[in-house]
């Protein structure tokens, strides 16, 4: 398969993103527990999840922006609680600052060296990884999140806005990415090529757009684009 340039989805691409997020909400957890305990005892599980379906339905036009939507969460649980809500950057600072945190895949650092060195790249990421602490920007032209973009995958918008930004036609980027949705159909949609992690081998089950190549991990998909090329 031919191409020019390679956009990169990031969580459950190159890393998992479950225990990411789970440290960051232990970070966080331990900041209200040092600097305000009661947060804790009033807001559990259940009620968080509650929380940010509130947030999302009160912000519908923030809904792709995840540092807001969760710096919105935090201010609601101190102020809910009687406390200075704007401490809700301090404990936002922690919670990002674990969410870089990231461990890789088995072989996808040495992967994305290949393929950079060879291609490209550029991140198109729903979340707020930030490359440059996580230390592998060198490897990127840029990075695009949904939140600095203003709409998430799969809306065509933000692909179409890397493909501009890395001077690349459309039907000449390939998009590399997890899901089925937000990456595969979202690329195709809106005209690049898209190529599937596909760890869990699921079948395809859409009448439109399959990937032109799948593999089960980061590692094994850049060996076969680089064995084809």
């Amino acid at each position: 398969m031919s191409f020019q340039a390679l956009t990169l989805d990031l969580d459950d691409t190159l890393w998992p993103i479950a225990p990411t997020i789970l440290a960051a909400e232990a970070a966080a957890n331990a900041w209200f527990a040092e600097h305000a305990p009661v947060v804790l005892e009033a807001w559990n599980d259940g009620g968080r999840l509650l929380l940010r379906n509130r947030v999302v339905a009160a912000f519908p036009n923030r809904r792709h922006d995840l540092g807001f939507l969760r710096r919105e969460m935090f201010r609601q649980m101190l102020a809910d609680c009687g406390l200075d809500e704007r401490r809700a950057a301090e404990v936002y600072d922690v919670f990002i600052a674990e969410r870089q945190r990231v461990s890789l895949y088995p072989g996808a650092l040495a992967a994305l060296e290949k393929l950079a060195a060879r291609y490209p790249l550029a991140a198109v990421s729903n979340g707020n990884a930030d490359l440059a602490r996580i230390g592998l920007d060198r490897h990127f032209r840029f990075a695009l999140s949904a939140g600095e973009h203003g709409a998430a995958k799969p809306d065509p918008g933000i692909f179409l806005a890397a493909c501009t930004r890395l001077g690349v036609d459309a039907g000449q980027v390939l998009h590399v990415g997890d899901d089925p949705h937000s990456d595969v159909l979202g690329a195709r949609r809106a005209g690049l090529r898209a190529a599937w992690i596909n760890a869990a081998g699921t079948p395809w089950v859409h009448e439109e757009h399959a990937p032109e190549i799948e593999a089960a991990s980061f590692a094994a998909l850049v060996e076969r684009l680089l064995q084809a090329g």
